[in-house]
């Protein structure tokens, strides 16, 4: 790769493409060049369209501008497998038309996707199954998903219909705070206006959304944020699995990885994370373990199922890469 300046160009345009500042050491440093050979690279790169900002100095870098139009974007081997396994894993989720439309895009992707990508893939597909759907999992309306996120966003207040768990129907005026999710299930946080408190509301039994216009100041969400208030408003999971993973990388790699699973950090050194993971489906841990594995090498301390899945996995992704 190093010797080859288009494959070079773009690995270079693929970590700019997170839109972070790389200062140009690090950028010569993942693709084991020098510094003189980054900055050539990326002038060929301002040649093809990509705008692409500079600093320079001591620290100097480069970062690739963000909002601006750019040319197709290049993603590599472990993102593009990254792309497919979140689309079918999107296509699993409890919201309206998301099946179709991830379905869609999944056989978008999968058609561009050399062979060897394609069959490892496949054998993430074959070999791990998600829990589907019961008949109580009632679907997510998309419009009224976008216009909570977007009050959440904004501190605005809104008006919707609620049922209670009890079947009776009524209406709540809410500050909503932030959106959580637990498994196949979506939960709103919101302080409710009328009875003064937090309340923790389930998305598919929330109905005819309406943003009122008005506006509010963010208050503090007790027990330590949205995702703790709705763990507390659900109490323990009788069915709920756990599994401790040690990952070879930093925190700073993982936390990004992180972020979409339900997590406890144990430790962390400059050489490995050690965090426990959890979910209701040993399918959907497995999912969790294949995209941690994209910040670095896993090992699964617990359970024993849920490494036996993963070693079955690697095998097999190793005879179709």
């Amino acid at each position: 790769m190093p010797n080859n300046p288009t494959g070079r160009a773009l690995r270079l345009l693929s970590l700019l493409q997170t839109h972070r500042f790389w200062q140009c050491g690090e950028l010569a440093a993942r693709l084991e060049v020098t510094e003189r050979t980054v900055r050539r690279d990326v002038d060929r790169l301002r040649a093809l369209g990509y705008p692409i900002d500079s600093e320079s100095g001591k620290y100097g870098g480069y970062r690739l501008e963000t909002g601006a139009h750019v040319p197709p974007l290049i993603v590599d081997d472990d993102e593009a497998v990254a792309i497919a396994v979140g689309l079918r894993c999107a296509a699993e989720a409890a919201i309206d038309g998301m099946e179709e439309t991830s379905l869609r895009a999944l056989t978008k992707i999968e058609s561009l996707l050399p062979h060897r990508l394609r069959r490892r893939v496949s054998a993430l597909s074959s070999n791990v199954t998600p829990l589907r759907r019961t008949a109580d999992d009632a679907v997510i309306d998309p419009e009224a998903l976008a216009l909570l996120a977007a009050a959440c966003r904004d501190r605005e207040h809104v008006r919707f219909d609620y049922r209670r768990g009890d079947g009776g129907d009524g209406r709540r005026s809410v500050e909503p705070h932030g959106l959580v999710t637990a498994g196949r299930r979506w939960y709103l946080a919101a302080w409710d206006r009328d009875r003064g408190d937090w309340r923790t509301f389930r998305l598919d039994r929330i109905r005819s959304v309406r943003p009122t216009g008005g506006h509010f100041d963010s208050r503090v969400i007790p027990g330590g944020g949205a995702a703790a208030l709705v763990a507390s408003s659900l109490g323990p999971e009788p069915n709920s699995r756990a599994a401790t993973l040690i990952v070879h990388t930093t925190f700073a790699e993982l936390e990004g990885a992180l972020r979409w699973f339900d997590h406890t950090l144990i430790e962390t050194t400059p050489a490995l994370c050690r965090v426990r993971i959890r979910d209701a489906d040993l399918g959907r841990l497995a999912m969790a373990v294949t995209r941690i594995a994209l910040t670095g090498p896993v090992e699964v301390v617990e359970p024993p199922e849920l490494a036996d899945i993963v070693r079955s996995l690697a095998t097999h992704l190793k005879q179709d890469a």
